[in-house]
């Protein structure tokens, strides 16, 4: 991994690609020869779409595709559907896919790219806090099933990731407080000084329209989910890329089971929120360090009181997280903190001190 000033080089050998952070200007460094699909997440979103094509030369035909916003639209009917509109518009192996949005449209748009005629390269140009700081990298693609989410995905890495910032000027409250728990929990499961930084940051108001801080946190962030991804890019080398997925299998259960209304950022904070009561119940890490975490996710918006789940039984949650892609042999594979900044993958907790431990956040 190479970091330059405004560029952040994801080291994967002839997989390796660019993280831009100055914006849209580098994308007239990378001319495109083939089609170009270019893959909005929703109406709003497409106002930058002129913005992303206006600054493509070379290309044969661009043509923008704009589907529902929401996980709903994260099928693989979708899917299809962008690839038949790539074949309308004659793509060939040379073809570029680019996606314009948050998670969802990256994901989607990653997943078509990588079963279009076996394989096409697509760009990543987020629209999220979410999606800039966590999923536009690491070539995670995937769509979901009434089962679960990303059940259906391959590992296909993008040519380039473009991050503008000015695009969150417009983001809305809860979607840039969705975003700050993934950079969270970059900090308790990788870097305590990430974490302190943090702590000592903006409060979330003033966060919103701190340019420097955002740029710091997503820049960090980047850093290091690049330096993971690096080391183990296939989830293959042990449990390094699975650290990544602290708070997600509790909160991929809550987001599947209130039918994606929970924002997938919410229910991460709901996770992590739950894997640190765990770790508290196992003598993991102490009452103290459980505290800084909630206090730290109550700073942006991502406390108990914003991330309930009425209705929402502890079996029903238990049941979903057995679906999570971790599990080997029936076996849940939790990511459980052991101290700020210090995470490992636990794989033989009793499920009676996984049920106590969301019951104690569910009724708290």
């Amino acid at each position: 991994m190479k970091e330059g000033e405004n560029t952040l080089r994801v080291e994967l050998g002839r997989r390796s690609y660019p993280i831009y952070f100055d914006g849209l200007r580098q994308i007239c460094s990378h001319p495109v020869d083939g089609r170009i699909i270019l893959v909005v997440a929703d109406a709003v979103t497409a106002q930058y779409s002129g913005l992303v094509t206006a600054a493509l030369t070379g290309a044969k035909a661009v043509s923008t595709w704009v589907f529902p916003a929401g996980e709903a639209s994260k099928t693989l009917a979708t899917a299809a559907e962008i690839c038949q509109a790539a074949l309308r518009l004659g793509c060939g192996r040379d073809a570029l896919f680019i996606a314009l949005g948050g998670g969802v449209a990256g994901d989607l748009t990653g997943f078509a790219a990588s079963i279009y005629m076996r394989g096409v390269d697509f760009w990543q140009v987020p629209t999220s806090l979410l999606a800039m700081v966590d999923s536009s990298v690491g070539g995670k693609t995937g769509v979901d099933l009434p089962n679960g989410k990303n059940l259906l995905g391959t590992f296909h890495q993008p040519a380039a990731v473009f991050i503008e910032t000015d695009f969150l000027r417009t983001l809305p409250v809860e979607h840039m407080a969705a975003g700050m728990a993934e950079v969270i929990k970059y900090g308790v499961a990788l870097d305590g000084d990430f974490f302190a930084f943090l702590e000592r940051g903006p409060e979330f108001l003033a966060a919103r329209g701190d340019q420097d801080f955002l740029r710091s946190i997503i820049r960090k962030s980047c850093c290091l989910k690049a330096g993971i991804v690096a080391r183990d890019e296939f989830e293959t080398h042990g449990a390094v890329r699975e650290l990544l997925n602290f708070g997600h299998t509790f909160g991929h259960a809550v987001e599947l089971l209130s039918g994606y209304r929970l924002p997938h950022g919410v229910a991460v904070a709901w996770g992590m929120t739950a894997a640190g009561r765990l770790a508290v119940r196992l003598g993991r890490w102490g009452e103290a360090e459980a505290v800084r975490l909630q206090a730290l996710l109550a700073k942006y918006r991502l406390g108990r009181e914003h991330c309930g789940c009425p209705g929402v039984a502890a079996e029903a949650v238990l049941a979903a997280m057995r679906h999570d892609k971790k599990n080997r042999s029936g076996r849940l594979r939790l990511v459980l903190p052991a101290g700020i900044g210090q995470a490992s993958i636990v794989d033989d907790v009793a499920d009676a001190d996984v049920l106590a431990a969301i019951r104690e956040v569910l009724h708290d």
